[in-house]
């Protein structure tokens, strides 16, 4: 199983921010928090570094069945979704979702695998989209 969705633009730094955040609004994801690790490690330990952008997304519905069946689970929310530069190539960036599959490896939750199949069917829209779009 793979860790990530993922895909790779040709394209600015903000476009795919923009098309990403578009892209999990249209599968209902709304993003929940935001962590600008290049500004995060540069005030706190003076490190320069590409763009690099964690997103917190959560499908409520998704959300709700998910702690319904497992209160823990929220340990693994929201789902984070990744923008990154590539350092070693300007212009390109990719753009990475947590997949909700590693719910059900991690918490061995059965129950949680039709909310993990529907996040990761979700997400995989969401990542295509934004890779469609270059």
């Amino acid at each position: 199983m793979n860790l990530a969705l993922s895909t790779t633009l040709r394209t600015s730094f903000a476009d795919a921010v923009e098309r990403t955040r578009k892209a999990l609004q249209e599968q209902g994801f709304g993003v929940l928090t935001e962590i600008d690790m290049r500004a995060t490690l540069k005030s706190k330990l003076d490190v320069d570094m590409e763009d690099y952008l964690i997103l917190g997304a959560c499908n409520p519905p998704l959300a709700h069945r998910a702690v319904t069946i497992d209160r823990q689970i929220g340990l693994l929310l929201p789902c984070n979704v990744i923008v990154r530069s590539d350092p070693d190539a300007d212009g390109t960036i990719t753009v990475e979702a947590m997949n909700p599959e590693l719910m059900v490896q991690v918490t061995g939750e059965p129950a949680l695998e039709a909310v993990a199949e529907e996040a990761g069917a979700r997400l995989r829209a969401a990542i295509a989209s934004v890779g469609d779009a270059s």
